[in-house]
């Protein structure tokens, strides 16, 4: 039986932190220029616990018999001046999710989406962003399945600490 439930991160801070440290392996295998988790833990768990309570941020944790199987976070990015596109009001921005690799495959992803989803459409929110690797094509694929479209691309350069070089971030291999 799943059970999701809206929870306070920092009351649950061992086991979000722990499946964050999961999320942050797995995001890994994406793009390999993920900083370690050990190295950005504390100042990471800090940023979420802060923006759940200061701007209507929302962690769902999902069980699965009981058992903590995934979790998904997503808060208020509030409209200021710098929007260019028509929509106006508040967004909802998903950072965090996911699901441990023994309940995959069963649905909780996308159970978590949306209960999360609803929580602030039924606040008046009308636009949700997402990011993703350009080559997590699961995750895109999921997205589309969801009503999500591809609005922008982003691109990256990095370089050398002396900047003279490009830094690569994919091989070849990793954009199939």
């Amino acid at each position: 039986m799943l059970t999701i439930t809206p929870i306070l991160i920092r009351d649950h801070y061992a086991l979000i932190a722990a499946m964050m440290q999961a999320l942050q392996d797995s995001e890994n295998t994406f793009i390999h220029k993920m900083a370690a988790w050990e190295s950005i833990a504390a100042d990471y768990m800090q940023h979420v616990i802060s923006t759940q309570e200061t701007s209507d941020g929302t962690c769902l944790l999902a069980y699965s018999d009981g058992i903590p199987a995934g979790f998904i976070f997503g808060y208020i990015e509030e409209a200021d001046e710098s929007r260019i596109e028509d929509y106006t009001g508040d967004t909802l921005y998903i950072s965090d999710g996911y699901v441990a690799p023994a309940f995959r495959r069963q649905g909780i992803y996308r159970r978590l989406n949306e209960a999360l989803e609803k929580i602030y459409i039924d606040k008046d929110v009308r636009r949700i962003v997402r990011y993703t690797a350009s080559n997590n094509h699961r995750m895109q694929q999921f997205l589309a399945s969801q009503q999500y479209e591809s609005v922008r691309i982003v691109y990256e350069k990095w370089l050398t600490p002396d900047g003279k070089e490009q830094i690569k971030l994919f091989t070849e291999d990793d954009r199939k």
